[in-house]
């Protein structure tokens, strides 16, 4: 695998690395834009974010980003069917009320979708649950339970039988391990105990 731009995210790295040069793409709750900054300036993509958070898309707009600010669950129904190579949900998919409604609705106006989130089931979540009997508070979920944006907690294993559940196919997937920054690695063994998070490309099934 082929990773790009040490200073960025390490799941978003890894995104970066799935598009092609050229790309349409839609980044949905994009932050700053750090991902969509990347793809413009490397991969000449045509990219457009959508984020809740007024400084977040005045920010991405002062880095010639096309940013908009709005409710992605809405925002989303304005774009007409396989509109974008690939529509991107990245570390969104636990803050969101109906996640089956939005995947569906991503995989309409994406030819492909990326979704990347904190697996709950890693092992330094289930040992803080074990010892201590507190809701877990790690660097990848960093709130107590009472201010945290997160209303969902998402595994690996979850998220795979929720592609079943709702019907659409994983077309790749990548864990990895961020617990130690300056040791970020892929995992490729037991991966919802040892990974961080999961990074999954779907696309509609055939």
């Amino acid at each position: 695998m082929n990773l790009l731009n040490n200073n960025m995210r390490f799941d978003l790295q890894i995104i970066a690395s799935w598009i092609e040069n050229g790309a349409r793409v839609l980044d949905l709750g994009c932050g700053e834009g750090d991902l969509l900054y990347f793809l413009k300036q490397n991969k000449q993509v045509i990219g457009t974010g959508i984020d809740h958070d007024e400084s977040n898309v005045a920010k991405s707009i002062e880095r010639g980003l096309s940013v908009m600010q709005g409710d992605i669950n809405k925002e989303i129904n304005d774009y007409p069917d396989d509109y974008f190579d690939y529509a991107i949900l990245s570390q969104t998919l636990q803050q969101v009320y109906k996640p089956a409604d939005l995947i569906q609705s991503l995989l309409r106006i994406g030819k492909k979708g990326i979704v990347s989130f904190p697996n709950f089931s890693h092992i330094s979540i289930r040992l803080q649950l074990l010892i201590n009997g507190y809701a877990p508070v790690t660097e990848e979920l960093p709130y107590e339970w009472y201010d945290t944006p997160n209303i969902r907690v998402i595994t690996i294993k979850d998220f795979h039988k929720f592609s079943k559940d709702i019907g659409f196919e994983i077309t790749k997937e990548v864990a990895i391990n961020t617990y130690r920054p300056n040791k970020k690695r892929v995992i490729t063994f037991l991966p919802n105990l040892l990974a961080t998070y999961g990074i999954f490309q779907i696309s509609k099934r055939k």
